[in-house]
């Protein structure tokens, strides 16, 4: 026999660009190219140590941060 029980889960819908503002839904297939950055400070860091670090960017933001360094192919 199964034995089951209800779940409340919480999905994310959507999401806020941290640098320029921007809101975009899963509806729109922009949404799939956002960056989520979340993790903790390590000894040391820059961010500070056991600090926990978050940040959302859209696709246009992260070019405009990071184009400069990256590599594609």
């Amino acid at each position: 026999m199964l034995i089951k029980a209800k779940k409340l889960q919480l999905i994310v819908t959507g999401f806020t660009c941290d640098r320029c503002g921007k809101t975009l839904t899963n509806e729109q297939p922009e949404h799939q190219e956002i960056l989520h950055i979340d993790f903790m400070g390590g000894y040391d860091s820059v961010f500070g140590d056991g600090v926990k670090v978050e940040c959302d960017l859209c696709q246009e933001c992260l070019k405009v941060l990071i184009g400069d360094f990256c590599r594609t192919s």
